[in-house]
């Protein structure tokens, strides 16, 4: 395998996932829209969801007829500090842009906002949502179900999404406090990276049916889809380690993106109708913002945001341990290496970017990579 990794910068890498997208017939608004929610997954270190899932999650799905190009974002439902969104199978970026949006709007003059999203396809990295939030002033909470990769503690059935549960809140630093992680011990993208790196899987990530460790990366990406394979919860197998907890709190994502807008849950969000043709996903999301002014100052919670943080980094290390970080600062750290390097793009990421160009006949774009 050739595993030289080249760089492009972001705003070419940003204006080819927006021409493609428009030749696959997204409008240019939604475009750009899905196109920055991708690459600010890199720009942040977040390769697990950014644009290596381009080609083989959102272009090959609007080619395969299960997720549409032009988005229908209906609000169905709505009241002062909430709405529920049906997305009808549209642009899962550009429908969550929209209804965090709403949730922002409403924050900013009840205090709190809320929206819930049926019906809706994959919208990226989530740490997308809480950054909108937090550029004005404010909190955000964010979380999605998925197709089924985890299976209960005690059991071998993957049943729930990686349902990520995602805070981002402003501080005085140079970077938001932000947490943004799957209710697993890993998730599906991390396991496509180490695919695309040709590794294998460390032990505890992955069980099979007969609830040993799965370690084998091409078979469990394809197990996973049969239903042979499942993820751990965050906090691993058993109880001893918290596996309980990460298995709870996935369940509370699953309730919170199907109950609140009656939209699709666990094994109805396979993908695949029973006869095991390729049919739309039918996710929830929702989103919460939180108006710090509504409960204090803006600049005292910043500060007290931070001051915290940075006690946090101060505390006593392990042995052996260079530093403490805090939540959202390895991603700072990312974007402070990348941001004049670009994208890394490692040979199976340059080929996937020269397929769609040739699918599409993008023959504006020379990727000469």
């Amino acid at each position: 395998m050739n595993d030289t990794i080249t760089y492009w910068d972001f705003d070419n890498v940003s204006r080819f996932m927006q021409d493609a997208f428009v030749a696959l017939g997204v409008p240019a608004h939604e475009a750009a829209v899905c196109a920055k929610v991708l690459i600010t997954a890199d720009q942040r270190g977040i390769d697990s969801h950014g644009v290596g899932r381009f080609k083989p999650i959102y272009v090959d799905r609007i080619l395969d007829g299960i997720q549409r190009p032009v988005s229908e974002v209906e609000v169905v439902r709505e009241g002062p500090t909430t709405a529920v969104i049906d997305g009808h199978d549209g642009m899962g970026h550009y429908i969550s842009h929209v209804a965090n949006q709403m949730a922002i709007d409403k924050a900013k003059k009840y205090g709190l906002g809320m929206t819930v999203v049926r019906n809706s396809t994959h919208y990226g990295a989530a740490c997308y949502y809480p950054l909108m939030a937090i550029e004005q002033g404010m909190i955000g909470f964010t979380g999605s179900n998925a197709r089924p990769s985890i299976a209960p503690t005690f059991g071998v059935e993957n049943l729930l999404g990686t349902n990520p549960m995602t805070w981002g809140m402003p501080s005085d630093e140079d970077f938001p406090f932000m947490i943004d992680c799957a209710t697993s011990v890993t998730q599906r993208g991390k396991i496509e990276v180490y695919q695309r790196e040709g590794r294998s899987l460390p032990a505890g990530w992955v069980i099979g049916q007969d609830g040993t460790t799965r370690t084998d990366t091409d078979q469990v990406l394809m197990d996973l889809v049969k239903g042979t394979a499942a993820l751990t919860p965050l906090g691993g197998l058993g109880e001893e380690q918290g596996g309980y907890k990460g298995y709870g709190f996935a369940m509370v994502i699953e309730i919170l993106c199907a109950a609140l807008q009656q939209g699709s849950y666990l094994k109805a969000l396979l993908g695949f109708d029973p006869e095991g043709k390729k049919r739309p996903y039918h996710l929830g999301h929702f989103f919460m913002v939180i108006n710090v002014e509504a409960f204090t100052e803006l600049d005292k919670f910043k500060a007290t945001v931070g001051d915290i943080c940075r006690q946090m980094r101060s505390s006593k290390r392990a042995p052996g341990a260079e530093r403490i970080y805090t939540p959202g600062e390895k991603e700072h750290l990312a974007w402070l290496d990348r941001r004049d390097k670009g994208v890394p793009f490692n040979e199976p990421l340059r080929r996937d970017f020269k397929a769609v160009q040739q699918r599409l006949a993008l023959s504006q774009w020379n990727l000469a990579f």
